[in-house]
């Protein structure tokens, strides 16, 4: 057995997933992170050692036309040629706001309606130990909180970003089988060992984006200093979710309204009160994508100001409004 296709059933174990009678959407983009974790999870098919139905889900973004379809293509070639159902859909990206950003919204929307569709109960998506650095150094530029900081889990429920939840619907889970022991270099080898030539997206080399930029340039630089710099970036991501979990105990109640109420912030520590003001953020816009520590510190200013009827402008296109003694979170009205 290659050691890659260990390292996934090693992971298998760990995290406590099924190894039958479950249907799972596996998300694949072309790229070599996703396409190893496929050809893996056929090889431990081809085992016996899980007997799970795997659907292959491939969601275009229709951004670089022919380049788009291709893709597409090969993920649709690769998943017929190794026995795998297999559907995609093309996407109509929001023009305005962050592309990454709408990108990653609509695809996660696809793969929402897709685990709801086959009654799967989870996605699994290629991240690796490498995403889990980047989004850390995403983070730290943007100035995030503990909350920002801390790792990605391995495991999560996934919500529907369209509708409220049905409470008597039980959600999929989003699973990332790769994400705490693989590096992008051991995907590609892998790809390479299987005799795989995988797709390699020409936005990933397009220094605009603050990921490519991390990507190709910080880290490198980094890895001057640290060679082993992914690993303690992850790692530390992982040792932050513990301080993210102290302020799980603080009065999150204060916070799941529409208003939060200037008289109750002032009553908390100031970390408490930058939890309870996160918190509401989260409750009312559905994430904290966005968010960094100035726009906490900002609305934390606003509240304990004198003065009523100033506003703070949050991404996307939100504002939150002092008045009468509490904050609220309103819409900005963008014209086409």
């Amino acid at each position: 057995m290659n050691k890659f296709v260990r390292g996934l059933i090693t992971e298998w174990r760990r995290l406590d997933l099924p190894f039958d009678g479950e249907t799972m959407i596996v998300a694949v983009s072309g790229g070599a992170d996703s396409t190893a974790l496929l050809v893996a999870l056929n090889d431990l098919r081809q085992r016996k050692k899980l007997d799970i139905g795997f659907v292959v889900a491939h969601f275009d973004h229709g951004l670089r036309g022919e380049e788009s379809d291709a893709d597409a293509e090969f993920v649709k070639s690769l998943a017929i040629e190794l026995g795998f159902e297999y559907f995609s859909q093309k996407g109509n990206l929001q023009k305005t706001g962050n592309l990454e950003q709408n990108a990653r919204n609509a695809r996660y929307d696809f793969l929402f309606d897709a685990a709801t569709k086959e009654k799967a109960y989870a996605v699994l998506t290629g991240h690796t130990m490498n995403d889990q650095a980047e989004t850390f150094l995403i983070n730290l530029i943007r100035g995030s909180g503990p909350d920002g900081l801390s790792a990605m889990p391995a495991i999560r429920e996934m919500l529907s970003k369209k509708e409220e939840k049905d409470a008597t619907q039980k959600s999929p889970l989003l699973i990332r089988p790769l994400m705490q022991w693989a590096f992008r270099d051991d995907t590609e080898e892998f790809c390479r060992t299987s005799n795989i030539i995988y797709r390699s997206d020409t936005m990933n080399a397009d220094p605009s984006f603050t990921r490519v930029r991390i990507r190709q340039e910080l880290i490198p630089l980094l890895e001057t200093f640290n060679p082993r710099i992914v690993r303690t970036l992850a790692r530390t991501a992982e040792r932050l979710k513990d301080v993210a979990e102290i302020e799980q105990n603080i009065p999150k109640d204060l916070a799941c309204h529409t208003f939060l109420e200037i008289r109750l912030l002032k009553e908390l520590k100031k970390s408490e009160r930058h939890a309870v003001i996160r918190e509401w953020l989260r409750y009312n816009r559905g994430h904290l994508r966005g968010i960094g520590m100035d726009h906490i510190e900002a609305i934390e200013s606003l509240a304990l100001g004198k003065k009523s009827g100033r506003i703070v402008e949050i991404p996307v296109f939100q504002r939150v409004l002092k008045k009468d003694g509490r904050l609220s979170l309103r819409q900005i009205e963008v014209e086409n």
